[in-house]
């Protein structure tokens, strides 16, 4: 049923019982909606301005045909009686008696008659400007005395109904035990209805089936609630597929098979109420009435049920978008965690941060080696976390136990390479005043790391070679055989191929070193890793700084998601220690034009100024007109005479990306 917008405008509707208002707007807010008691709005020139349904029935007459419409347009003759009692309204400002009126209406053939009360509505000023008629319709046999008690019975059970259903959403809107709180929902509408058995049952979408998740039956032999229900063949199921509510007599609770039905019979229910709770185009479960009475529910309790079946399926579809809430909530508040909590290391890869495949394929085959003696040659770019792999791999192995020494051979002078490699005896050089252990020595029994072996010179390569066939070498300066236990494990961003074709590497060194190679990815190759690691280092340097940075703008995150990191996961941290410096409150700042300021200068390099630009744009062009296939008769590494390991190399080196030659010429 519909409202006046004319007539409520000013005052908030509540769908579910008549508010706290005094004078003729409770009055009306309290009879709108009955099914058996007229109510209309007039105004000054009689017309009328809002007509609830039950006057339209009175009537005989739609709504439509009431608005806009004067008094004796709709009432006709009747106008005659009516009017004057209006009129009095106007001019006196109060409400008068009620008055009795019987007739013909227009549209209805049959005498009857009626009671009409009439109730002024004044505006700001306080002066009368509609007059509201509540009409209620009498039975020629009754007398007056009678009438207008059957008027305050049903008054009352309207009262009473519209109370229990504030009640009902009290209750709903209270309490979050949905089980606890249908016990209670059920007692207050037993007060209406007195129903003996009632039910709450709910659609799970997976299987199709109606799951009872509450019971109200206390008079029950022993049925319980957790019960599943076939939809196709039971009564709640057969309202939830239509979608409709359903009345069941015994007789019709008879022709279903399902165990239920015969389960009700058996409780002496002659009489089941099911109505679907529907929410926009779901139809979330059924609210079910018994009882051992027959025809025990009418259209008017159904009308009435419906109103509580939909503020169940409010309750309900709150509370799970409660739970989502909820979820949704833990999840933003795990991600919190990398800004506002330590972050999360644990296992054998703690200082790995990320959960790319590309990464995980590579920790898989960490772990694959790390328990075996093998040796292994780790590759990637400059700043990809090389010597993190190999940390991560002495931890899994079987000398985890044991020391892990680092040498980076780049970073001392050649001279100086092998006296720090495998020690020196006292006086072996003009310097050596007293004796050294080398880092291989000191390695005994765990692992030796050593970065960048391809810049070992080639007369030290021999040496590291027996050491890796024998675990043995003497001092510089002794002829003592010192034996160890060690497990290699080296690490380059060259290619190791091409500088053993080119003569500065040996051959049988490079295979011994290679004998389980581990490519380790680039960043651009695993962004969806930027944002952990931006986490990672902002908790880092913030924690370091005594700074609180609690977000991160999304365009920041997007821009360091989309940039190709030519120095790796070393280049973003830098550039997030310099955001951290730079930011002066809790959200992340980034330099984001140093970045977008080398794009461009990368953009604007279109011809080649060095050799390795000419070299960089000419395997381009050949991967273009191989469409991007490397390998075998028709790839580029054939076309450029190059060995397939050679050619991934020099892209490497050349920072070559697939976008680079599958993106047309432009």
């Amino acid at each position: 049923m519909s409202t006046s917008p004319l007539l409520f405008d000013a005052v908030p509707w509540n769908p579910i019982g008549p508010p706290e208002l005094g004078g003729t707007e409770r009055l009306i807010r309290k009879y709108w909606n009955s099914d058996s008691i007229g109510v209309c709005v007039l105004d000054a020139q009689l017309n009328f301005i809002s007509v609830n349904e039950a006057l339209a029935r009175i009537n005989g007459l739609p709504i439509s045909g009431h608005v806009g419409k004067t008094l004796r347009q709709v009432v006709g003759e009747l106008t005659d009686q009516i009017e004057p009692s209006v009129q009095r309204v106007f001019a006196e400002g109060r409400q008068i008696a009620p008055l009795q009126i019987s007739g013909r209406r227009p549209n209805r053939t049959e005498k009857a008659r009626w009671i009409d009360y009439f109730h002024p509505i004044k505006d700001e000023t306080g002066r009368v400007s509609k007059v509201c008629i509540v009409v209620f319709e009498i039975s020629e046999e009754h007398p007056l005395g009678e009438a207008f008690d059957d008027l305050q019975r049903r008054l009352n059970d309207e009262s009473q109904r519209l109370r229990m259903l504030l009640d009902v959403n009290l209750l709903l809107a209270s309490n979050s035990n949905l089980p606890q709180t249908f016990l209670k929902v059920s007692a207050r509408i037993r007060r209406v209805l007195h129903h003996e058995y009632a039910a709450l049952s709910l659609h799970d979408p997976a299987t199709g089936l109606l799951v009872r998740h509450a019971i109200d039956f206390p008079l029950s032999k022993g049925m319980t609630a957790e019960v599943k229900i076939a939809a196709e063949n039971s009564p709640s199921g057969r309202a939830l597929l239509e979608r409709t509510p359903k009345i069941f007599s015994k007789h019709e609770l008879l022709s279903f098979e399902g165990e239920t039905s015969e389960r009700f019979l058996e409780e002496g229910l002659q009489t089941m109420c099911c109505v679907p709770l529907i929410r926009l185009t779901a139809a979330l479960g059924v609210l079910t009435l018994g009882s051992t009475r027959q025809n025990a529910f009418t259209q008017r309790d159904v009308d009435l049920l419906e109103q509580v079946a939909a503020q169940f399926a409010i309750a309900i579809e709150n509370r799970r978008a409660a739970q989502e809430m909820e979820t949704l909530k833990d999840r933003l508040g795990a991600e919190r965690k990398y800004l506002e909590g330590p972050f999360p290391l644990e296992g054998h890869f703690s200082e790995i941060i990320g959960e790319s495949t590309t990464l995980k394929q590579v920790l898989g085959q960490v772990a694959t080696v790390a328990p075996n003696q093998a040796t292994v040659l780790i590759l990637g770019e400059t700043g990809t976390g090389k010597e993190l792999i190999a940390r991560a791999i002495h931890r899994m192995s079987r000398l985890k136990d044991g020391p892990f020494m680092k040498l980076n051979c780049a970073a001392i002078p050649t001279g100086l390479l092998e006296s720090e490699l495998f020690g020196h005896e006292k006086g072996a050089f003009t310097g050596a005043i007293s004796q050294k252990i080398g880092r291989m020595e000191l390695a005994d029994g765990g692992s030796l790391f050593l970065d960048e072996i391809g810049e070992i010179p080639l007369e030290l390569q021999p040496k590291l070679l027996r050491v890796l066939q024998d675990q043995e070498f003497e001092r510089l300066g002794s002829n003592r055989t010192i034996r160890v236990k060690v497990r290699l494990i080296s690490a380059t961003n060259r290619d190791l191929a091409e500088s053993v074709a080119n003569h500065q590497f040996r051959s049988d060194l490079y295979y011994r070193l290679k004998v389980f190679p581990i490519l380790v990815p680039p960043l651009r190759e695993r962004r969806e890793d930027v944002p952990l690691l931006v986490r990672y280092f902002v908790h880092k340097f913030s924690t370091r700084m005594a700074r609180r940075i609690d977000s991160i703008p999304t365009e920041t995150m997007e821009a360091l998601v989309n940039w190709p990191w030519p120095g790796n996961i070393r280049e973003l941290e830098n550039l997030i220690e310099r955001s951290v410096i730079l930011s002066e409150g809790t959200v992340l700042r980034v330099p984001l034009l140093e970045l977008r300021t080398v794009a461009a200068r990368g953009a604007a390099s279109t011809r080649p100024n060095t050799l390795d630009d000419a070299e960089r744009q000419h395997i381009i062009r050949t991967l273009r007109e191989t469409r991007g296939i490397i390998s075998g008769p028709k790839g580029a590494a054939r076309k450029l005479g190059l060995k397939r390991t050679t050619l991934q190399s020099k892209m490497q080196r050349l920072s070559i990306m697939r976008s680079d030659y599958t993106e047309p010429e432009r």
